[in-house]
């Protein structure tokens, strides 16, 4: 019913951004990894969020390691989708988090809907950023935007949150005064201010230490974990057009 519907009346262009998104993060080789990875960090009866659920990947991985999964997608081509495919035991809310309550719009990228944003100023930098050259933006979306509290409140206190948000990052831990033991954040290289102000947040909230995934290999940079000092060095080390990954960050023992 979905694939026809979309076929038949759908945008083009956010069809091939949906297809797009699958073959690159819903492929079998992209799954098997998140899941062993996910299996050795998280137990079984852990409660997650995944803010950013897109198609799904990571949700599906954490689920399969046993985690009680909280998925949050904005936008509504992808909401659509999960409905249809997600276990019917992952709790999927249409919606955006942030700093407050609030209605916002997104700037969407119909063929490259991974990097559409709620940061302001991010469409605009990004032309001057590698990789980002052949991205067009060419609409928005009217998007409901919640806060992790709130999630906190009616769900309880996750052992992990995946944050993958383009540029929102510090927007999102901004609606969330509790240490979490496990939070991981997008990291953009060409972005380092924003991934800088994301540390500083993540210092505020509690001793966390550091570790990075790079792309979607799904296994740690470093055998030991590191301080936040040690990762904004290697931050500053990394050109602008190092790849994308994400940053782990632990409640220190």
């Amino acid at each position: 019913m979905f694939w026809h519907y979309k076929a038949k009346g759908g945008d083009m262009d956010q069809w091939l951004g949906l297809l797009r998104s699958l073959a690159i993060y819903h492929n079998p080789v992209t799954l098997w990894a998140w899941r062993g990875f996910y299996r050795e960090i998280l137990s079984p009866g852990d409660l997650v969020f995944d803010v950013g659920a897109h198609v799904g990947t990571r949700a599906r991985a954490m689920r399969r390691a046993g985690a009680h999964v909280v998925a949050l997608e904005p936008q509504r081509l992808f909401t659509r989708y999960l409905r249809l495919t997600l276990p019917k035991d992952i709790v999927l809310i249409e919606a955006a988090a942030g700093k407050a309550a609030d209605l916002a719009q997104m700037a969407v990228s119909s063929r490259h809907p991974t990097v559409s944003s709620l940061k302001a100023g991010f469409v605009t930098d990004a032309a001057e950023v590698p990789g980002f050259a052949h991205v067009r933006w060419d609409k928005t979306e009217a998007v409901r935007v919640i806060t992790l509290d709130s999630l906190i409140t009616e769900h309880g206190l996750p052992a992990y949150i995946k944050i993958d948000v383009e540029g929102f990052e510090l927007e999102v831990l901004s609606g969330l005064s509790h240490a979490v033991p496990m939070i991981s954040v997008e990291y953009l290289p060409g972005f380092q201010d924003l991934t800088l102000a994301v540390l500083e947040r993540l210092d505020q909230l509690g001793h966390y230490q550091f570790n990075p995934v790079r792309g979607e290999r799904g296994g740690f940079l470093w055998q030991e974990w590191r301080d936040s000092a040690a990762l904004r060095d290697w931050l500053a080390s990394l050109p602008a057009d190092a790849p994308s990954g994400d940053l782990f960050a632990r409640l220190a023992v």
